[in-house]
């Protein structure tokens, strides 16, 4: 898998600031120097965004970056590649930016580790499974939007059949609450078990009998790329977040100590098989 304009455009706003710190300047001079907000420079560094190359060079001028450094060439290429638009800009009327973001780097990554709190991943879930999960978390969104949000998820799923590296944790209550009714949420349970057997996926399931843990704070999604830093992902009501390095290494041993109190993957399996048999 190639590195999409969501890894590049990160890539090109680390070098931004890694050069902005060499010339010993900080993001305030930096946007003064520019005319713009020092959060424009800092959503440049985050790579939240696409910038022009004509911008990149400005900075360069700025961190006294020499005209004939072949970094140049380099960070202004990164700038123009940055700004292509990935497959789920078609759906930008019903995803945020954040959401938009996240999609950007899970299109990249080699592997992804995400620890499912209330719900099934979006990468494992079924249509039906889906459209109930986003009509009960959005009731006031009318239904071409509700299926507009189901086709992104569904697309999203692709990269399971390119072969990335999928490891779920999911609580036991995400196998338990019965989503849409006793029908869909057998077909989801039957679908979790059909991906846990592909060699690329697993699933774990984290049993009420292991008691407290710290995924109890909520659900998150590590992201590993082939060249860059790992990039943790936590959703929010309002806002979510991209953490990384000091920030993101918690999140990474949060996952170690869920992965070792979680089910085997094969217990997992029977328990989510023991499940759908239930709701037959």
């Amino acid at each position: 898998m190639a590195d999409g304009s969501t890894v590049k455009r990160r890539r090109l706003g680390m070098r931004l600031r890694e050069l902005r710190d060499a010339a010993g300047k900080t993001r305030d001079e930096a946007a003064a120097y520019m005319e713009v907000t020092a959060q424009t420079i800092s959503r440049f560094e985050l790579g939240r965004g696409g910038i022009r190359a004509k911008t990149v060079r400005e900075l360069l001028d700025f961190y006294g970056v020499k005209p004939d450094d072949p970094i140049r060439a380099d960070l202004e290429q990164m700038a123009r590649e940055g700004r292509t638009r990935g497959w789920w800009s078609a759906y930008a009327s019903v995803i945020d930016s954040g959401y938009a973001t996240f999609i950007g780097f899970e299109d990249s990554a080699v592997e992804v580790l995400t620890h499912g709190a209330l719900v099934v991943p979006g990468l494992l879930q079924t249509e039906n499974y889906a459209r109930s999960v986003i009509h009960s978390g959005r009731p006031d969104l009318p239904a071409a939007q509700v299926d507009r949000r189901v086709e992104v998820r569904m697309e999203r799923q692709g990269r399971l059949a390119e072969g990335l590296r999928f490891w779920a944790i999911l609580d036991e209550a995400v196998i338990r609450r019965v989503v849409g009714g006793p029908a869909v949420m057998r077909a989801q349970l039957e679908r979790l078990v059909e991906a846990a057997r592909l060699p690329n996926v697993t699933v774990q399931v984290l049993p009420f009998a292991a008691g407290g843990h710290a995924g109890m704070l909520g659900a998150f999604t590590i992201l590993s790329f082939a060249s860059d830093p790992e990039v943790v992902y936590v959703e929010g009501a309002t806002a979510d977040q991209f953490l990384e390095g000091d920030s993101a290494r918690p999140y990474t041993l949060h996952f170690n100590g869920l992965r070792a109190a979680g089910l085997h993957p094969d217990e997992s399996i029977r328990l989510i098989e023991e499940a759908a048999r239930v709701l037959r």
